[in-house]
């Protein structure tokens, strides 16, 4: 089953429990009823800053940890120097 499937899947099962359990057709047992009624409204709310508090953790260390490559910046200045120089070869003018 591809991944793609597989969160489907799983994704679906989650907010179908969800959903029965908000509307109250699934009772949760040792929970109060009102306590479910204040804490389920805000769980998808909840959810949602977690996976963007995480999203922009993941991105600042991404870039906190980000490696200089000093070999691949002299390639890509020689690559740009050649380019120059055949658009000048075709009499184009460059800079």
């Amino acid at each position: 089953m591809a991944r793609l499937h597989r969160v489907s899947v799983y994704s679906s099962i989650l907010i179908s429990i969800y959903l029965l359990v908000l509307f109250e057709v699934l009772p949760i047992p040792l929970m109060a009823a009102g306590v479910t009624q204040e804490i389920l409204p805000v769980i998808p709310w909840w959810l949602l800053v977690s996976f963007g508090s995480y999203s922009l953790w993941s991105l600042g260390w991404g870039v906190f940890t980000f490696r200089d490559c000093p070999e691949a910046y002299c390639e890509l200045l020689r690559e740009i120097n050649e380019a120059k120089n055949d658009l000048r070869s075709r009499t184009v003018t460059v800079d």
